[in-house]
């Protein structure tokens, strides 16, 4: 699984970052984490608002911070 944080490195960025890293851990997920720094490649995901998490090439969330369950359950649901 590949999943992005977009975001500049706010820390709501920051945040989301740490916290989808333990999420897979906790859900034994195999995964790849990119962190997408760069505004116009933020933009080309068609994201406004970030932080912003992508996996596997679809934007599952933008714009806030999800809860650790909420979090979990949007991983949950791309493992395949």
């Amino acid at each position: 699984m590949k999943i992005q944080i977009l975001g500049t490195g706010c820390p709501k960025c920051k945040k989301l970052a740490e916290m989808t890293e333990k999420a897979a851990h906790d859900l034994n997920i195999d995964y790849e984490l990119e962190k997408v720094t760069d505004i116009k490649d933020i933009m080309s995901f068609g994201v406004i608002g970030t932080p912003g998490l992508v996996v596997d090439g679809k934007v599952l969330l933008a714009g806030r911070v999800p809860t650790e369950n909420a979090l979990k359950d949007l991983l949950r649901n791309e493992i395949k």
